[in-house]
Parts: C-alpha cells; structure tokens; sequence
C-alpha cells in the first residue's frame, strides 16, 4: 500500500472491528503487549486520549496532531507515513 490515507483508514477500521468485538477501548488497550501508541497520524476528532493540549479524547483539533495518538496494533505505526512510537517532547 503505497497511499499513507489508506493504510490509515485500514488501521482505522481494524481499531473499529475490535471495538465491535467487545475489546478494550483504545486507551486501555494501548496498554496491552499487542497494542502500541501511535502518535501523529490521528484524525482530528479521533484520538485516543488527552493531548498537550487538551485533555479528553476525541478533542484533537487537527489532523496528524503529532501530541495525539491512536491504539494500533503492535508493528502497524512504524509502517504509517508520520507515525512515531515515542511523544513528543514535554508530554
């Protein structure tokens, strides 16, 4: 998959199937070994958890906010255009 929206909304739809399965929310399961943080490839609105700048989820003002970040599953944010494992810095 060469097109970043794709892969995503692939991810995306992923988190969404789980959730329908009666998985942890995002926050939670980001905590699990099969789950990792993945920040900056959020959809404004779409974020998992609070932000530098605010401090509820879902309240991401942009897209790819890179303070903001989504549950994926483990190896998946490494192969998105723009994902980092690690916060940025004073978070």
């Amino acid at each position: 998959m060469k097109n970043p929206n794709t892969v995503v909304s692939t991810a995306l739809a992923s988190i969404l199937a789980m959730s329908a399965l009666g998985m942890a929310s995002g926050a939670e399961a980001a905590e699990k070994n099969d789950m990792e943080k993945c920040y900056g490839v959020a959809k404004a609105g779409k974020n998992d958890c609070k932000t530098l700048s605010n401090a509820c989820a879902g309240h991401a003002m942009t897209d790819n906010q890179k303070d903001a970040f989504i549950a994926l599953p483990a190896g998946t944010c490494e192969r998105i255009s723009g994902g980092s494992l690690q916060a940025p810095a004073g978070m």
